[in-house]
């Protein structure tokens, strides 16, 4: 539930009018008057809501299906323009929820009426939340009339699209202009309606026959005092979220991010002063891998030309450039296992001298070998003291017995491959 200070603008020279209601609908305050200044220090910190006179706020609706925000503005202009006698470019224009029946209720102020409320707002230090036709505290009952009797003011809504103000008239004549009596209402042959009035005692009074006339013309007339003035029906209707914001677009709150930001200032320049830092660093760190690459290229490049003195050629791949001299040279890359495998196999057979090698070869890195032992558990001995090194990895093929002998074949290759 918020709080609002509620503010009636009256003109320049007269007092204005203010009462404390809450977002529920209640009000929470008597009725004060004075200045606006008077009103600001009421107020303090809760938020505000000004009420502007509905004399000066065209309110009326229209139709137009497109959905984004931008859209709405850029037509509304276009679609209420032979409505208007000022010109749009001088207009200001603010629409409200969209209604079941798809229209869109818009609300056209002048922009120098909008400059001058807001101006005179903060001349006396209020930043309004809300700026709204007072009109709009008159609140809509679908299938009701509803008429509030504001001294000279009449202010009206039939409960769906029409709505607006008239001054120095009687209510049954905002009626008739409203096409609820009179000539019209008779040619349909229709029941005229339930009529809500609001009023104050003084009013009441002074408009008794027209009520007694009205009570002739509709099904029925409800009429409601007002001891403390309108401006506390007004406010708490406004202030449970009825009616439109006249700020919008170009009247709209802007958004200050300068507060929003200050608490992550020290965050930002630390950050800023981080990023900056690293990227001096990695700049230092590609300047010296630069000079580091030249001097590298250079001495590269004497070698090769020590070696080769006749290829004047610059080059471009040094690890191609060595791999070619390696091949020219017949050095291999790879790694060595034929004498080193032998190694471990003369190892292995000095342990088990009675077997014997019958035959050996090498091919693609893979030795094999067909022996002759007494038993397999000789051969066995053999697999594991060559594999035990760890380097390579012995594996029996086969065995087959031979008179007293075993023949068997032993492969070996590098661990892992």
């Amino acid at each position: 539930m918020s709080e609002y200070v509620v503010i009636r603008l009256a003109a320049e020279d007269q007092p204005v009018e203010w009462v404390l209601v809450d977002s529920n609908g209640t009000r929470r305050s008597g009725m004060s008057s004075g200045s606006l200044e008077q009103a600001a220090a009421a107020a303090g910190d809760v938020a505000v809501i000004a009420l502007v006179p509905a004399a000066d706020v065209l309110l009326t609706s229209v139709n137009i299906p497109v959905r984004s925000i931008s859209k709405i503005r850029t037509a509304l202009p276009f679609a209420l323009e032979e409505n208007l006698a000022d010109d749009v470019d001088e207009l200001h224009f603010a629409t409200g929820e969209r209604q079941q029946n798809n229209r869109l209720p818009v609300a056209v102020v002048s922009d120098a009426n909008m400059s001058g409320w807001l101006n005179r707002l903060n001349d006396a230090g209020i930043e309004p939340a809300i700026l709204a036709a007072e009109n709009h505290g008159l609140a809509k009952i679908p299938g009701t009339l509803s008429v509030l009797v504001d001294d000279r003011t009449v202010m009206f809504n039939d409960g769906a699209d029409a709505e607006f103000s008239m001054q120095d008239v009687k209510p049954s004549d905002v009626l008739v202009l409203a096409g609820q009596l009179g000539e019209a209402q008779e040619e349909d042959g229709e029941n005229p309606g339930h009529l809500l009035a609001f009023c104050t005692a003084e009013q009441d009074e002074n408009l008794s026959h027209d009520w007694i006339a009205l009570r002739h013309e509709l099904h029925s007339v409800d009429v409601n005092v007002l001891p403390d003035g309108v401006l506390p029906k007004l406010a708490v209707t406004v202030a449970a979220g009825h009616g439109i914001n006249l700020l919008q677009g170009n009247f709209g709150k802007k958004t200050e991010y300068g507060p929003l930001l200050r608490p992550w200032k020290t965050a930002a320049l630390l950050l800023l002063g981080l990023a900056l830092v690293g990227m001096a660093m990695k700049g230092v760190s590609y300047y010296q891998l630069t000079r580091d690459e030249v001097t590298l290229r250079t001495q590269f490049n004497a070698e090769y030309h020590r070696l080769r003195p006749a290829d004047t050629r610059e080059i471009i791949d040094p690890v191609a450039t060595v791999e070619s001299l390696r091949r020219g040279a017949g050095v291999s890359a790879t790694p060595q296992v034929f004498l080193p495998s032998l190694r471990e196999l003369g190892a292995a057979l000095a342990a088990n001298s009675d077997a014997t090698i019958e035959a050996i070869s090498y091919r693609a890195g893979v030795i094999d070998l067909r022996l002759t032992a007494p038993d397999v558990a000789t051969l066995d001995n053999i697999q594991k003291a060559i594999s035990a090194s760890g380097r390579f990895q012995a594996s029996i093929q086969s065995t087959a017995q031979v008179a007293d002998k075993i023949n068997g074949r032993i492969q070996i290759r590098e661990a892992g491959s």
